[in-house]
This record gives structure tokens, C-alpha cells and sequence, in this order.
């Protein structure tokens, strides 16, 4: 990924130089633990544990000319293992693994750091939504269906469901991540023929990890398909929850706007504009996590025991997925940290159809106070239709007509228009999605 869009602590842990320090710690606990069972000289595994390092640039050399990175490695910690006098050590690097022992159970440790501070983020964000929908609980705004004005709301309920999803990733990303993390030292084919399942056990264990129950060169990548769509899944929330925020800084409707810093500029052209960019970038990015996703299920069906094609891909797809949506959990969180909202705006918005949004509230009661619905539902739209078209007043109009007092008279019709009863079980939805008394 590029570091337009790389944190420094997500990137270092994709770096080229820690994915060969994450290589290093896989063929030390092997040789540990290989030591410990009496397959490799006690000696030979301390002098490693000593003695052992890389040379990045020298495995970067050797690659061009070999064409294989693990090869490169190893011949590059052998190179420093001989400069030190333990050249007698390197006989048992690399012992009884096959290359994909290394990369598959070495990326599990990159995935679980990386994971990490996703989870990080997304406890962040998940904490400052909460305190968003608790502040704007009550601060009424009108609910919009296919982006027309339908009935009340709360913004403070618009985030609580966000809050709610973001919830529900939380749970699925633990469990994908929990899945990756899983080390494999089973051999070329998966028969265990040079390391004993106890072995790879013990040696995972070292390494922080769970060992596969069965896998074949390579770990099966419908587990990588998995944690990659759980990504995307987070991605396409978050980009859900910036293309509202953009809907509601549009100048006709300018309900909510995203923090506009001191000396910002919004257009090279217009010095007026203060334009959703952050946003426009959180729904821009979520398509290269989502895309990166349907690569990753590309990748589960290999040929035979393995080949190479996900290789390649997994390079490019692991790092820039975790990256961008670490990327995406801090540019999410900035947003709902300083998000702008402007009540005053909700409530203008809210009266601009001068109480046609109460149009399916008076068709209820006068339903319940005994007119036929199909009668009820006529009578209501030609009033709402009447308003609509002549901009007139629904409530004015509806007030005014016979029919509709002779059903709901006096206090009863203007009950139809009451705030408190639409927004009555505020406080029980905020139970129900936070569990706690409100």
C-alpha cells in the first residue's frame, strides 16, 4: 500500500524487514523445539538462538539470482551464521521444513499483530459512536426513505444503529482472526514426514499460535477468504456510515458536516466549499478492501497439495486490506470525534413539508376511530397530495375538513401530530442496544 494511506505502526508490521524477523522466530522455535525432542543438537539450536540474523539487502541479492525468497533467506542467515563461527550450526536451519512451513505459520504472526490493532480501532470507534448516540439521543431529525422525508427520528438513533452493526463486525472479526491465528509445519505434503505432529504442536505453541488439525503444504485459504471478507465487511460499513454523512452535508440538507480544520481548503477553484472529502475517501477506499476480498476467495482452490498462484496475491492483498482498514478505523474515528451537527437544521429540515410525515399517523387513528381503511387512506392522500403539489399546510388542510374531525375531534386529531408519541420507545430501543436503563 502506498504511505499516503499507511499508519507507521500497521505498515512496520508488513514491512520486508519484519516479515523475515516473523521468518526468523518460526526456524528458531523449530530448531527449539526440535533440540528439546532430541532431533537437533542442543548445541546447534543455541548457537542459532545466538548467533543467528539476516541480511536484507543480501537477501535481496541473492533472490534476484536464485529466484526464491526462502532460499535467499536461509542462505543469507547461513552467509551470518558462518561469519560468526557457527557455521557447523547452520546444518540444522531449515531442518525438516518445507518453505511454506516458514511463510504460512511466519504471516499467521503478521495477521495476528495486525489484527490487533484493528481490533484496537475498532473499539475506538465503537466507544465514540456510543457517545454520540448517547448526546444526540433526542435531538430529533426526520427518518428518510429512498432519500424522501418519511417519519421522526433521532440522530441519536441513526447512530445507535451504526453502533450496533459496527458491534456485530467486532464479534466476526474476532472469530475470523481467531481462525488465523494458525501455524502449519507439516511438510511438502502435509504427511508429516520429516516433523511429528507433536513437533508442530509445541512448536506453534512457542510461537503463540494454535497448530491446523490437517493442512497440506499450505495452510487452506478459505481460512485467508474468510478474514479478508470479514474486512470488507467493515469497510462497507464504514463507507454506509460516510455516504449518509455526505447525504447530510449537502448544501440543501447541511444536518451533519465533517470536521473542517483550520486553514483547510475545500476547492482550488471555489474558496467557498468545504467538501466531504474525508468521507469521499472512506467510500473510495472500502472498494479496493472489497475487491481485495474477492481475490482472496480466488485463492482457495489450488492445484493439487498447492501451487504458487495465491503467493503473489496474498502479497499484495493482506498487507493493503489490514492496512486500509486500520486507514479507514482512524479516519472513521476522527470523523465522529469531531463530527458538526447542526439541530437547528434537523428541526428546519423536519418542518419543511409542514406535517405531511404525520400523514401515516392520522391514517392509523382514523382507522382505529372507525373509518373503513381503504376510505381513510383515499381521504389522507388527497390531503397529503393537495399540500405536496400547492405547498400547502397537511395539518391546516386535515384540521379543516369534516370528515376527519367527525372521527378524531378536538384533542384526538392533534394527537396525530404529537412528537412524544412517534419518538415514545426512544429510550426502549436504547435499552435494547446498549443493555442499559436509559
Amino acid at each position: 500500500m502506498i504511505a499516503r494511506y499507511t499508519r507507521p505502526e500497521m505498515g512496520a508490521i508488513w514491512s520486508d524487514r519484519h516479515k523475515y524477523e516473523c521468518w526468523l522466530q518460526v526456524e528458531l522455535a523449530a530448531s527449539g523445539v526440535l533440540a528439546e525432542l532430541g532431533e537437533v543438537p542442543q548445541q546447534a539450536a543455541q548457537a542459532l538462538r545466538d548467533h543467528a540474523a539476516f541480511d536484507l539487502n543480501r537477501i535481496q541479492e541473492i533472490e534476484r539470482e536464485v529466484r526464491h525468497d526462502v532460499i535467499a533467506f536461509t542462505t543469507s542467515v547461513s552467509e551470518i551464521l558462518k561469519s560468526k563461527g557457527a557455521a557447523e550450526a547452520s546444518r540444522w536451519l531449515h531442518y525438516g521444513l518445507t518453505s511454506n512451513d516458514v511463510v504460512d505459520t511466519a504471516q499467521a504472526l503478521q495477521i495476528r499483530d495486525a489484527s490487533n490493532l484493528i481490533a484496537r480501532g475498532l473499539e475506538e470507534l465503537a466507544s465514540t459512536l456510543k457517545k454520540l448516540a448517547f448526546e444526540h439521543k433526542k435531538t430529533l431529525q426526520i427518518g428518510r426513505t429512498h432519500g424522501m422525508h418519511a417519519e421522526p427520528i433521532t440522530f441519536g438513533l441513526k447512530i445507535a444503529n451504526w453502533w450496533d452493526e459496527l458491534g456485530r463486525h467486532r464479534k466476526r472479526f474476532a472469530e475470523a482472526a481467531e481462525e488465523m491465528r494458525i501455524g502449519k509445519l507439516s511438510g511438502a505434503v502435509g504427511t508429516f514426514a520429516h516433523i511429528s505432529p507433536q513437533a508442530e504442536e509445541k512448536i506453534c505453541e512457542r510461537l503463540g499460535l494454535k497448530a491446523a488439525r490437517i493442512s497440506s503444504q499450505v495452510l487452506s485459504r478459505d481460512l485467508h477468504a474468510q478474514y479478508l471478507a470479514s474486512l470488507a465487511g467493515i469497510a462497507s460499513s464504514l463507507d454506509k456510515f460516510a455516504l449518509e454523512i455526505r447525504h447530510l452535508q449537502r448544501t440543501e440538507i447541511r444536518e451533519v458536516e465533517e470536521p473542517f480544520a483550520p486553514g483547510q481548503k475545500g476547492s482550488s477553484a471555489m474558496p467557498h466549499k468545504r467538501n466531504p472529502v474525508t468521507c469521499e475517501q472512506i467510500c473510495g477506499l472500502a472498494r479496493v478492501v472489497r475487491s481485495n476480498a474477492q481475490a482472496g476467495f480466488e485463492n482457495v482452490a489450488l492445484w493439487h497439495e498447492r501451487d504458487i498462484s495465491h503467493s503473489s496475491v496474498e502479497r499484495v492483498i493482506l498487507p493493503d486490506s489490514t492496512i486500509l482498514v486500520d486507514y479507514l478505523l482512524a479516519k472513521s474515528l476522527w470523523l465522529f470525534s469531531g463530527l458538526r451537527v447542526n439541530a437547528d437544521r434537523m428541526r428546519s429540515n423536519f418542518d419543511a413539508t409542514r406535517g405531511l410525515i404525520f400523514s401515516g399517523q392520522l391514517l392509523l387513528d382514523l382507522a382505529a376511530a372507525g373509518m373503513l381503511r381503504e376510505e381513510a387512506y383515499t381521504l389522507v392522500q388527497q390531503h397529503a397530495m393537495n399540500a405536496w403539489e400547492n405547498n400547502g399546510d397537511f395539518r391546516v388542510g386535515v384540521t379543516s375538513d369534516p370528515r376527519i374531525r367527525a372521527f378524531l375531534p378536538g384533542e384526538k386529531l392533534d394527537q396525530v401530530f404529537s412528537l412524544s408519541r412517534h419518538l415514545s420507545q426512544v429510550d426502549s430501543i436504547f435499552n435494547r442496544v446498549f443493555g442499559v436503563e436509559t
